[in-house]
């Protein structure tokens, strides 16, 4: 696990260490007070509120190709948000550079490992079924050899 000397922003290893996770608390805060920045004008309220609910009802139900994001488009249009991104100053770009450096290092561990790597006796039938059938990776670079 990395420890950040700040943490809301930072990069950590995934709990599984097969993946990286960017944490950018100032996002979140931006993105919330940019959405209730009009709210004491009731008008404005009223129609945030009513897109909002379109998002739920598309986040909650069986939607259709693109309909999530034209509902969050509406959202961020209706409460005259900006684009989610923060200015990070260069000591930090250094830090989260090193820190996602080090992501990398475990992360990759496994990247390049296929069915041969599975040597356990309890992992035969997974070994037999990805020689059978192998990853598209392993598919080229067979072909090529």
């Amino acid at each position: 696990m990395i420890h950040s000397k700040k943490p809301d922003l930072s990069w950590e290893v995934g709990g599984n260490h097969l993946h990286g996770v960017l944490r950018a608390d100032q996002i979140r805060t931006d993105t919330l007070v940019q959405l209730v920045q009009h709210w004491g004008d009731p008008q404005a309220r009223d129609e945030i509120i009513a897109t909002l609910d379109e998002l739920a009802d598309v986040v909650t139900h069986e939607r259709r190709e693109g309909e999530l994001d034209a509902a969050v488009q509406q959202v961020e249009d209706t409460a005259a948000m900006d684009t989610a991104h923060i200015e990070v100053n260069i000591r930090d770009v250094r830090r989260l550079q090193a820190e996602n450096a080090e992501v990398e290092r475990i992360t990759s561990r496994f990247r390049y490992r296929g069915a041969s790597e599975i040597r356990h006796p309890s992992m035969r039938r997974t070994r037999e079924h990805l020689a059978e059938n192998p990853l598209p990776e392993q598919q080229d670079r067979r072909r090529s050899a």
